[in-house]
């Protein structure tokens, strides 16, 4: 034994691994230094539409309209907080890789074998690994002995890894079976995890509805302000009073900005995502809600996602039978078809007795893999075929076995036979097993399994094979010659029932669907094919042999850092892309997508932080039902747009227009602002409540770069502010010349017409869903009247009480803006966005 093979053996001492460890530090994932409150705080306040709202507070308290401004500063306050938890909670994303690590270490110092804090292991420290066992860090294996370690959750590969001397383990993964010796090479930042972590600190920025509102808030702000200055400056010159027309001018900008529309959007992304939570799909940060509406990609890992994530035996074949088998996971209920279960018990009984393997049935009944799941599988395949594992284990126990390596590519177990004598029975991959002189016999009969596994494993199965032998005698060794092939298994991580519905349903909605997974090319494939994402035909892109750029639908064999160089080539290219992952492999790229969506029971808890989106049931179709709530919420904050904007518009083309039928001073200062609190208030935010439109997924996404006040919003815009204009002046002109109280006339019709435009706008008239709506109509019409009727408020408002006709006369000239709505529903027709390539 040299002297370096010693040094590992003993392990380091605790000295060295002391001053090691003050040098480099503990086995931790760096944390980052924490946000301060008032930096978030300030983030959140730079918002363009949030700074706008902030003028329109201070206009209203100069113009002593405190309740107004009260309402405008709750919407602030309540955005900002909403903002400033959801940072936090995304803060998570990287301190919850540190559960990753085991939180406590087998090592061997000073020439014994002792038990750590996981934090305290150092580079070049031999780690003692077993079964069950979480590798504390990075290491290279010294020593191995039949070890299988599960390596899904840090590079998504669906089937545990065989590790030999010389190969390397990664922290957070988990050995499945067997033992070994491996020497720590990396540790904390270092390490696999602390790479991942590194690539998470980058988050995926505005979502594109923020962006859009960006715009609106800039536009709105311009645009209101210079229109304002118009009509203060018109009255100046008319010879009104400096004070009244600068409060006028103020209260026109209140007026005209829709600051219910933050309060609008948080509606209606907390409905949203209540409906979600309602459907198994549980939000992390509320803007994500509407991003989903938003999607133009839809990547998604395999295992565990488009997969159920555990192993099923599918077909069996021997040289005389084929055969299926259904059921799912590692539950033993399912039958062979295709052929006479009997043909297939040889082949079974020796799948189950080359096995390390159990099955357990929890408490709610589902069945777990203890061991590798491959074997796993053999067991349930074994019990549908009603051989129980115990009984098999009790009639031919078992006296030796040679493990598994990766140099042999086979197992091989002895087992003494009921009768007298002993059986050996052994497992392996197809190519090192189908040859002389493992296996005896007719060497055609061989030529034809090699061909049939050849079929099975380009169709994307894991195939072995399986033969044996009876001995009369127990031999010394475990002996892997003359033995006679019984047949192979075809094992596979089967799709989910509902993936290839939610493949579907992406594609009729315009999103295209691309698979981005660890595995194999030709597992990526053929899940693939299955699920509709490509065709059969396709090429399938394969990280390791090609430059990862966007473009493909399927990639294979990629790493974290592959993953998140695609998310952002797309994001690049100008898609909103959704990105649904498990395992700790999928996280930076979760956390860079516009919409990271997490699996809940399955998946890790560095997905589920890094994710916007949690699906607690694991179901992809829940993703598209998600699309559709995101795409209501969009849908319902361009409804209040046309309905805040076009009132905004009429109010100011009211005071601009008036003065030219002889209306001096068209409304009062205090007028605009009541009309303003009502119709903005809770009918505008009810709004955002409305249900969504039946054919909404039948439509692509919009193009990622289109406005919210495009594809034909300014237009119903203006037509509705037109109607409502001509409503109000028509009333105030005919009021003027015939005596009536014209001002007040005109303040009951603005406001009247434009509630009747709240109900036209709804997406369903007559249905009772979204009663919120009408009754903060009717609310807000009683408090109209009120400003006409009750003195208080007419003293506040300078108003006169109108005759029963007159009021009459108004209340029907303003079903204008229901018609007008309605109307305009019917005649925009809303452009159809181009639908992208699938």
């Amino acid at each position: 034994m040299g002297a370096s093979e010693t040094g590992r053996r003993s392990g380091l001492s605790s000295r060295e691994a002391g001053e090691r460890l003050r040098r480099d530090g503990p086995n931790l994932l760096p944390a980052r230094p924490p946000v301060a409150l008032w930096r978030r705080v300030a983030g959140q306040l730079r918002d363009p539409l949030i700074i706008v709202l902030l003028v329109a507070a201070t206009l209203t308290a100069v113009t002593g309209d405190w309740a107004d401004m009260a309402v405008i500063m709750l919407v602030i306050v309540v955005n900002t907080s909403v903002g400033v938890v959801q940072e936090v909670r995304a803060d998570r994303a990287i301190t919850a890789l540190t559960e990753l690590t085991a939180p406590v270490a087998r090592v061997v110092r000073d020439g014994t074998q002792r038990q750590i804090p996981a934090a305290d292991v150092v580079t070049g420290d031999v780690l003692v690994l077993a079964e069950g066992d979480i590798v504390p860090a990075d290491a290279r294996v010294e020593e191995a002995a039949a070890l299988l370690v599960d390596e899904s959750a840090l590079t998504g590969e669906s089937v545990p890894v065989d590790k030999d001397p010389g190969e390397k383990v990664s922290a957070g993964t988990v050995v499945a079976r067997g033992r070994g010796l491996a020497e720590v090479t990396a540790t904390g930042s270092a390490s696999a995890a602390g790479r991942i972590a590194a690539l998470m600190e980058k988050g995926s920025g505005l979502t594109p509805l923020q962006r859009r509102l960006m715009g609106v808030g800039r536009l709105l702000a311009g645009v209101t302000v210079f229109l304002c200055v118009v009509v203060g400056a018109l009255g100046l010159v008319r010879g009104q009073p400096v004070e009244l027309m600068v409060v006028t001018a103020i209260s026109l900008v209140v007026a005209a900005v829709p600051e219910s529309l933050p309060a609008v959007v948080t509606l209606s992304l907390a409905l949203g995502a209540r409906r979600m939570a309602a459907r198994q799909a549980l939000v992390r940060r509320l803007h994500a809600v509407e991003t989903l509406g938003s999607v133009t990609v839809l990547a998604t890992d395999k295992t565990g996602t488009l997969t159920e994530g555990r192993m099923v035996v599918r077909h069996l074949w021997t040289p005389t039978a084929e055969a299926t088998l259904t059921g799912t996971g590692y539950d033993p209920a399912g039958r062979i078809e295709g052929g006479p279960p009997a043909a297939f018990t040889d082949l079974l009984t020796a799948a189950a007795l080359c096995n390390d393997a159990r099955l357990l049935e929890d408490e709610d009944g589902r069945w777990q893999a203890l061991g590798d799941p491959t074997e796993a599988a053999l067991l349930a395949a074994a019990a549908k075929a009603g051989l129980g594992p115990a009984d098999l284990h009790e009639r031919y126990d078992r006296l030796a076995e040679r493990p598994f390596d990766s140099v042999r590519k086979r197992m091989s177990t002895l087992h003494a036979r009921p009768g007298g004598g002993a059986v050996v029975v052994c497992k392996g991959a197809p190519e090192s097993l189908l040859r002389p002189p493992v296996l005896a016999g007719d060497p055609a009969a061989h030529l034809r399994a090699a061909e049939q596994a050849e079929r099975f494993a380009r169709a994307g199965y894991r195939v072995l094979a399986v033969a044996r032998a009876d001995l009369a005698a127990v031999p010394r060794e475990v002996p892997e010659e003359g033995l006679d092939l019984l047949g192979l298994v075809a094992i596979v991580d089967p799709p989910r029932q509902a993936a290839a519905g939610a493949v579907a349903a992406c594609r009729r909605a315009g999103i295209k669907p691309v698979l981005i997974t660890g595995d194999h090319p030709g597992t990526a494939r053929a899940i693939a094919t299955e699920l509709g994402i490509i065709a059969p035909d396709a090429p399938v892109a394969d990280c390791r042999e090609l430059p990862v750029r966007p473009g493909a639908a399927v990639y294979a064999r990629a790493t974290p850092e592959q993953k998140l160089d695609l998310i952002e080539g797309m994001r690049a290219d100008g898609d909103v892309v959704a990105m649904t992952g498990d395992g700790v492999n999928d996280g930076p790229a979760l956390r860079r997508a516009d919409i990271g969506v997490a699996m809940g029971r399955r998946g890790t808890e560095v997905a589920r932080q890094a994710a916007d989106l949690v699906l607690a049931d694991d179901d992809l179709d829940t993703v598209v039902a998600a699309v559709e709530e995101g795409r209501r919420v969009y849908a319902n904050i361009r409804r209040f747009l046309v309905y805040g904007l076009s009132g905004g518009a009429a109010e100011i083309a009211v005071m601009l227009l008036g003065p030219l039928f002889g209306l001096a001073l068209p409304l009062l200062p205090a007028q605009i602002l009541w009309i303003n609190l009502l119709t903005h208030g809770l009918p505008g935010v009810a709004l955002g409540g409305e249900p969504a439109d039946p054919a909404l997924m039948d439509r692509p996404p919009r193009p990622p770069d289109q406005s919210i006040l495009r594809a034909g919003l300014w237009q119903r815009v203006v037509r509705i502010a037109v109607v409502l204009t001509a409503v109000t002046l028509g009333v105030a002109v005919w009021a003027l010349h015939t005596g009536r109280p014209w001002q007040s006339m005109a303040f009951f019709a603005l406001g009247a017409t434009q509630l009747g435009v709240a109900l036209g706008s709804r997406a369903r008239p007559g249905s009772t869903a979204n009663l919120m709506l009408p009754l903060a109509v009717a609310g807000a019409l009683v408090l109209q009247l009120a400003g006409l009727y009750v003195p208080l408020l007419r003293e506040l408002l300078s108003t006169e009480p109108l005759a029963a006709a007159d009021l009459l006369i108004v209340a029907v000239l303003s079903f204008l803006g229901y018609a007008a709505a309605r109307l305009d529903r019917f005649l925009h027709r809303e452009p159809v966005p181009p639908a992208r390539p699938n």
